[in-house]
């Protein structure tokens, strides 16, 4: 996949995608936002992505959220320029999360607005020790996107989602650990290693299974304890009569390791 403001590559089910504007600490501009949403469709119609990983290049930033320079140029038409950028901001989002792989965070330094906002909508988050999360929009008198609103109180509760967003505090990774921002913290050097190690065991599991789990979290907040242990019975049938469901009940009665192929 070649691309202007971002890499992608698949590598043995794993889909690498590395946010590239360092000069701009990658942050989001309009070919970005497009981008980003192509690779996003790409990933989650190709049955060989089994996980995928997003961080940014160089040491510094992982997003610095939209590029407020480009919103300073366009302050006549700003509000078009906008939406245009988060209909495809918010089209990537939603097919990361309906995506049957699991998505990745490799925070490698500065998630701000935007940056922050994509970080809370991945399935797991790892981050260097140097990094930090501040939400910034109202900083500069804006409001949130690319789902924060919906996924960040998921993660810290009301009380803190609502704190971050008006007073703007910047989180270290530490206190994104603390948090519940991220699931791991770990030395700078060691960033890639340990996503890609995260990322090879996800990527060998029953892929089918984690999209299962990933739909049922989504569901939780807003449906009815009724509907949504429906939607339960629902998805461990369908688990259980696909191969995958059917190669993890024989290894487990065999006493093996299950092979696990993605159907």
């Amino acid at each position: 996949m070649t691309f202007t403001t971002l890499d992608c590559q698949l590598r043995e089910g794993v889909a690498w995608i590395t946010l590239a504007r360092p000069e701009r600490f990658n942050a989001l501009d309009s070919i970005m936002a497009r981008e980003l949403a192509e690779v996003a469709n790409r990933c989650s119609s190709d049955r060989s992505v089994r996980a995928a990983v997003i961080t940014g290049s160089g040491e510094q930033a992982f997003c610095a959220g939209g590029d407020v320079s480009v919103f300073a140029e366009r302050l006549d038409d700003i509000q078009l320029l906008v939406m245009e950028m988060t209909t495809q901001l918010h089209a990537a989002v939603s097919r990361f999360a309906r995506m049957r792989a699991p998505l990745i965070a490799a925070v490698n330094g500065v998630a701000a607005g935007a940056g922050f906002s994509l970080v809370t909508a991945c399935d797991l988050a790892l981050a260097a020790d140097h990094a930090s999360f501040t939400s910034a929009y109202t900083r500069i008198g804006l409001t949130p996107d690319g789902s924060s609103t919906a996924t960040l109180a998921r993660l810290v509760g009301p009380r803190r989602a609502m704190e971050l967003y008006l007073t703007n505090r910047t989180l270290s990774a530490a206190e994104a650990l603390e948090w519940g921002v991220v699931n791991s913290v770990v030395p700078a050097a060691e960033l890639a290693a340990e996503a890609e190690a995260l990322a090879r065991r996800l990527a060998a599991g029953p892929t089918g299974a984690f999209g299962g789990v990933k739909a049922l979290l989504q569901n939780a907040a807003t449906e009815s304890l009724e509907t949504q242990m429906e939607l339960e019975s629902r998805q461990i049938a369908a688990a259980g009569a696909s191969q995958d469901g059917r190669e993890g009940i024989r290894a487990f009665v065999e006493k093996r390791a299950p092979r696990f192929t993605g159907q």
